[in-house]
């Protein structure tokens, strides 16, 4: 486990440096503020997404969804609750694919919704389809323990 993390603030861009032993605070940004562990699924840009997966090394999840797919909506109240299920262990995010469709370019989406973790500025590992909160949060954390 590294002393500390480096986190890029997902509402500002900008990078912080937190201590491994404040990963269950409410740590904040240092220049804009925002809580750098949400609670709460962060909605993202693709310029932020890459400078998050490039950078950060605390687990980045990040939610490939659209606001027209079915399993999509079904999917994004057990999404939050995942969320909850892993504070301090990885940050969680969404991009709308139809708001946002150069990300499905960039990062080769087939298929939605559709999982990407990175860590250590890049893709660990990739899943797809609707499932529960616990089972997702199992698979991150089965990630994060395999390296």
């Amino acid at each position: 486990m590294p002393d500390s993390h480096t986190l890029t603030c997902l509402s500002c861009g900008q990078g912080n440096r937190l201590p491994e032993g404040r990963l269950g605070d409410n740590a904040k940004c240092g220049t804009c503020g925002a809580a750098l562990l949400p609670a709460k699924p962060v909605a993202l840009d693709l310029q932020l997404l890459e400078k998050a997966a490039r950078r950060d090394t605390l687990p980045l999840l990040v939610d490939f969804w659209a606001p027209w797919c079915g399993p999509c909506r079904m999917m994004a109240p057990e999404f939050e609750k995942a969320a909850a299920m892993l504070h301090g262990t990885a940050r969680l995010a969404k991009i709308d694919t139809q708001g946002h469709p150069d990300a499905t370019v960039r990062f080769n989406i087939q298929g939605i919704p559709a999982f990407i973790l990175f860590r250590d500025g890049r893709e660990r590992a990739r899943l797809t389809g609707a499932r529960p909160a616990g089972q997702l949060a199992d698979w991150v954390r089965g990630q994060v323990a395999a390296g």
